[in-house]
């Protein structure tokens, strides 16, 4: 039996197929969109740009980072106007 100040963490199953959820798409690319506004079309990103400083959603950002790293292969930092077309296209 662990200590009471330890805390147990279930995994979680999170997507790592090609398809994101709609939540995630929508957030990529208003955040694609407000970076390409704001700093002009040769801005990057990494996939760390859709989140918080904080890591309240694990599961969400996994699913992010699958499909950035895994799926897609990406650098670290990618122009967001590439991440906006990949997201808006489906892929």
């Amino acid at each position: 039996m662990l200590p009471a100040d330890r805390v147990v963490h279930r995994l979680l199953p999170i997507n790592t197929g090609k398809t994101m959820r709609a939540s995630l798409r929508a957030k990529i690319l208003a955040v694609c969109d407000k970076q390409i506004q704001a700093k002009g079309e040769t801005v990057g990103l990494s996939f760390y740009a859709f989140f918080a400083n904080k890591n309240d959603d694990p599961v969400l950002l996994m699913e992010a980072a699958s499909w950035w790293i895994q799926t897609h292969q990406l650098d670290h930092f990618e122009k967001a106007r590439k991440i906006r077309s990949m997201v808006a296209a489906g892929l």
